[in-house]
């Protein structure tokens, strides 16, 4: 069996695909890798298919060791990749032979790797999907050094690429968001929301958490409460702190907050790699 072994996953380390979209009725987050351009990217490297499982490792750190001859590739964050000790680079297909051990670097900018290997993690799928929601405790667990992960049999011909520039995150955002359905609630919602934010250490896969100046409802609409409601991942939710929560891929329902908007997908890659400290604005797109 091919397979891949975990000799040290770094701070965290989750197998990750596109996710379960579609379950909201379920009470199921889509969860899947929060920067998917990035994942789509290293399948493609490895002649996988664009929704293959992967392993999102948040700040680099993992460590693996091959137990069959494959090609891995890792991108996201730019980050040092070496097998054996030898550096080899992000952002390309990289052949390993058995025995042979991977390993990533701490990124200097942005958050989150992505590792794909020819064949995909092959880990037993759960609602569709093989990633793990953090929030409902769905899919595999978090890696842990000693870790065997099953690998698939390659099914396609890894891409052909002499230089591909990684991505680069710059120190402060603009994001572009859609009002609604609830900035009725609020004073000049497209003023209050405009900010600065700044991007706090409490973010996670579940919700980028902002500190800035707190929003206020209108008069009202003070105190005013909501029945919990279905959201998109991107949903801009105002808690009675006033401080914005950007759902991310793992989100639940509202908790009764209401949400003035939502960040359009395009935006949702650059907003997984922000790192604590990050500045960021909003901007009316309507």
């Amino acid at each position: 069996m091919r397979t891949l072994e975990v000799l040290a996953p770094g701070p965290a380390a989750l197998v990750q695909d596109l996710g379960r979209p579609g379950l909201a009725h379920l009470g199921v987050p889509p969860s899947g890798a929060l920067d998917q351009p990035a994942l789509r990217l290293a399948n493609r490297l490895t002649g996988n298919p664009e929704s293959a499982a992967g392993i999102e490792a948040l700040l680099g750190g993992l460590r693996l060791r091959a137990g069959a001859s494959c090609t891995i590739a890792v991108t996201g964050a730019a980050v040092s990749v070496t097998v054996d000790g030898r550096p080899v680079g992000s952002h390309v297909p990289v052949h390993l032979r058995t025995g042979q051990t991977v390993a990533l670097g701490t990124p200097a900018r942005g958050l989150r790797c992505y590792l794909a290997v020819s064949g995909g993690i092959a880990v037993a799928p759960e609602l569709r999907s093989r990633s793990r929601d953090v929030l409902s405790e769905i899919g595999p667990p978090p890696l842990a050094a000693g870790d065997v992960l099953p690998v698939g049999a390659p099914t396609g011909v890894p891409a052909g690429v002499d230089v591909l520039a990684p991505p680069s995150f710059p120190d402060e955002l603009s994001v572009p968001v859609r009002l609604g359905p609830r900035d009725d609630w609020f004073d000049d919602a497209a003023a209050q929301l405009a900010g600065p934010w700044t991007v706090t250490p409490e973010s996670n896969r579940v919700g980028l958490r902002l500190d800035g100046p707190a929003l206020r409802r209108s008069a009202d609409r003070a105190g005013a409460e909501l029945p919990s409601e279905g959201i998109l991942t991107g949903a801009v939710q105002l808690p009675p702190s006033g401080l914005p929560v950007v759902f991310l891929a793992d989100h639940p329902s509202t908790g009764g907050y209401p949400v003035l908007g939502v960040v359009g997908a395009k935006s949702l890659a650059a907003l997984a790699q922000a790192r604590p400290g990050t500045k960021l604005r909003f901007r009316s797109s309507t």
